[in-house]
């Protein structure tokens, strides 16, 4: 994927004296009080905003925060919080500018953030005139928020269409090597881990990588559906029987390329959904009607960790059991486990991933993070993201 990266810009000497827009993504959660509850975007973020500001260009940073309504700002919607805290990070002060579509006064060397982006009417739809606005506000844009690259949007997608220089950021190039390496040109075998409550949300997600992959490991309530459709008895699981076909040709078009979906063949199950509900282990094939499946049992989570090890790259999205409670959390232990021992590079994503990862503290045994949710998901699906198409437009003219 050939895009134009900021870190090139800089390198080319022309950053100094210009005005550099950057959209981030800041959309950081906060608690009743709006205080910040959670950073990591915001720290994601330093790295492009001090690249700019060391080259001298005069900088501007925006980004959505909750879901507003365009036309109609209210006090929940701004982004005081997130210039406060990136103050704190960078140590400097981070003048917040509402009211900026039309014009924005800011000096080189210095930065400002611009009030939440999504309150803009047109925003949203990518409304043309709009998006040429933005455009002359700035001499370089930088896109450097992946977790809205999925989007079209004035700040994500126009801007980027009418801009002088159009260009990705370090955090969406990490993002753009993660992806080329772990889907583009994997190193073999590539196993993919897709877990979630049910196969109608990740159905196209599962088509997709049933063409390419060498292993899918299916866990959740997908997982339960896919035993349906192997002809093994669920109980009250959660299930979709009406997928029970879609399940039946991902696993054909797996088999008919030499690969596999590996069913578990062992289950813990539970009588309630409860933290405190008695966990107990059995065969795939002895599940009661009053039975829950909650996990992976161990010898199923043992065979899975034995082919992560020896994975050339894996790809992982979603635990593959209610690890929330301790009584059920086993196998995405052992599953997280065995990807911070193997050898593969792994790229995951998905927020209960990413909690998944960071309950058992294997941050540094990943690959890479990926930061976008829906963006993440829409890559694993084979689609070609707007951000990245958009980029990769002005990098061929």
């Amino acid at each position: 994927m050939k895009v134009l990266r900021f870190a090139d810009v800089i390198a080319s000497g022309f950053v100094s004296g210009k005005r550099v827009f950057i959209r981030a993504d800041l959309n950081v959660p906060q608690d009743e009080s709006g205080n910040i509850t959670e950073d990591t975007r915001i720290r994601a973020s330093v790295p492009c905003i001090r690249m700019a500001l060391d080259a001298g260009a005069a900088v501007m940073v925006t980004s959505h925060l909750g879901r507003p309504t365009e036309g109609a700002f209210k006090p929940q919607d701004s982004l005081a919080p997130v210039a406060n805290r990136l103050a704190e990070l960078i140590g400097r002060e981070v003048p917040l500018v509402a009211n900026w579509v039309d014009g924005v006064d800011v000096a080189p060397g210095t930065l400002v953030m611009l009030e939440n982006c999504r309150v803009n009417a047109g925003e949203k739809k990518n409304d043309q005139a709009f998006a040429k606005k933005l455009a002359a506000l700035c001499d370089i844009f930088v896109h450097d928020a992946f977790g809205t690259a999925h989007r079209a949007e004035g700040t994500t997608y126009g801007i980027a269409q009418y801009a002088p220089i159009a260009c990705a950021g370090p955090l969406l190039s990490a993002e753009i090597d993660a992806i080329n390496r772990a889907l583009a040109n994997p190193k073999r075998p590539l196993v993919a881990i897709v877990a979630g409550s049910k196969v109608s949300s990740k159905l196209t997600i599962l088509q997709a990588l049933a063409k390419n992959v060498d292993q899918l490991i299916v866990g959740g309530g997908i997982a339960n559906t896919f035993l349906l459709a192997s002809g093994f008895p669920i109980g009250k699981s959660l299930a979709e029987p009406g997928l029970v076909e879609e399940a039946k040709a991902v696993m054909s078009a797996m088999k008919a390329r030499g690969a596999a979906v590996p069913i578990p063949v062992d289950v813990v199950v539970a009588k309630s959904f409860a933290a405190d509900a008695v966990a107990t282990v059995k065969s795939a094939d002895a599940v009661a009607d009053d039975d829950l499946i909650l996990d992976i049992g161990p010898r199923t989570a043992t065979a899975l960790a034995q082919q992560l090890k020896s994975a050339g790259s894996i790809v992982w999205n979603g635990p593959v059991g209610v690890f929330e409670f301790e009584a059920f959390a086993q196998g995405t232990e052992t599953i997280a486990r065995a990807i911070a021992q193997s050898p593969a590079f792994c790229i995951a994503g998905g927020g209960d991933t990413l909690a998944a990862i960071a309950k058992y503290g294997i941050e540094k045994e990943v690959g890479y993070i990926s930061t976008g949710g829906g963006a993440f998901l829409e890559v694993l699906e084979g689609k070609t993201l707007p951000a990245f198409e958009i980029l990769q437009k002005r990098a061929a003219a």
